[in-house]
């Protein structure tokens, strides 16, 4: 099983530890429920090594990514990332992803941990612009710093002020500008629904920094959360998971990210089945909702309509710390009286049919 260079930390902080994505990785510090509400109302410390960073690079590098991505990577400036998902040519999601632009002619792709090799085969077999590929993964480390205190904490820590770097921007500091590190880069970017920073670095440095942005972080309240919350404040916010919202069975469309296909952008891998799939009419629709009264949604249990019929299937559940209550994602026929905010559905619970309403995420706000 593979570790994050933030490994000592979690065992010496008595994490639980649980393997994800061939990673060992802390699950929490002791209460996840705890951990939820301090990212909501202060500021979490999540370590996200784990994930994986590809750099392109080259005078093609642009051009070769706007051929695997269904967003409009050429709208980006320096300084600049987008959300965006990578289709097979039937239009099946591979990963969902965000790409950065550091400059003219050189990016940084984030994907998902357990699909870094997948990936990165993935662009090398469709790399026909001739773009300069390197799998960097092992050797950078990754701390997403999340909450409404969080972009204050990193300021401390910077030296300088964080707070009005604006969302889906990122700088990279002079070497040295940043507790003395030569390469990285600051994003405010997350997975919460709170307002955060993602700090990418060297690995080597990652221990450093953790420590640093702890102490600094101390008196607001800001504590070490692990994946559990994590989930937790995705699923409220509405943020769907690869593995169990996207998968190589699903579209951007039905999966609700119809906003990260531009049509315009060109002829990326999967386009003409995703113009296909909007002609011929969607047959599902990815939905969140909210369980009314007890009960928890589990991934896997059957979502039927108000006279029992099975209509879908739920890909995401939990118990929401903010709300008290159960909620979840899934994937309904698509029929207003189905996906429309407001509609009501149950969920199947073993022998028991849990009512739950649609809703427009996020949960709980």
């Amino acid at each position: 099983m593979q570790t994050t260079p933030l490994h000592d930390i979690h065992v010496g902080l008595g994490a639980r530890m649980m393997e994800f994505a061939g990673f060992d990785m802390p699950v929490h510090y002791g209460s996840i429920i705890e951990e939820h509400h301090a990212v909501r109302k202060a500021a979490g410390m999540f370590d996200v090594s784990h994930m994986g960073e590809v750099f392109a690079s080259g005078p093609n590098a642009e051009a070769f990514i706007q051929q695997l991505v269904t967003n409009n990577v050429t709208q980006l400036v320096d300084g600049q990332a987008l959300y965006t998902v990578m289709c097979r040519p039937d239009g099946g999601i591979i990963d969902d992803l965000l790409v950065y632009r550091i400059r003219e002619g050189f990016y940084m792709l984030v994907v998902n941990a357990s699909n870094i090799a997948t990936d990165f085969a993935w662009m090398q077999e469709n790399n026909s612009a001739g773009a300069e590929l390197g799998d960097f993964s092992d050797q950078m480390g990754l701390i997403a710093v999340q909450g409404p205190a969080a972009m204050e904490v990193v300021s401390r820590v910077a030296g300088f002020d964080l707070t009005g770097l604006p969302f889906y921007r990122f700088m990279r500091p002079e070497p040295g500008a940043f507790m003395d590190c030569e390469k990285i880069i600051l994003s405010h970017t997350g997975y919460t629904g709170e307002p955060g920073l993602e700090i990418y670095c060297e690995a080597e440095r990652a221990a450093e920094i953790w420590s640093a942005v702890a102490a600094a972080g101390e008196s607001d309240g800001l504590r070490p959360t692990g994946l559990g919350c994590r989930d937790t404040l995705r699923l409220e916010a509405g943020y769907c998971l690869y593995g169990n919202d996207l998968t190589g069975d699903t579209n951007p469309l039905e999966a609700g990210l119809g906003w990260l296909v531009k049509l315009e952008a060109g002829d990326f891998i999967g386009r003409d089945a995703l113009v296909k799939a909007k002609a011929d009419g969607l047959t599902r629709r990815l939905v969140a909702f909210t369980v009314e009264g007890r009960g928890i949604p589990r991934a896997g249990c059957e979502i039927v309509g108000p006279d029992g019929t099975i209509i879908g299937n739920v890909t995401s559940g939990t118990q929401s710390p903010t709300l008290g209550i159960g909620i979840g994602m899934g994937y309904v026929r698509n029929e207003p009286e189905f996906r429309k905010p407001g509609s009501e559905i149950g969920i199947q619970v073993r022998n028991k049919v849990l009512p739950a309403v649609v809703r427009r995420p996020p949960l709980h706000k």
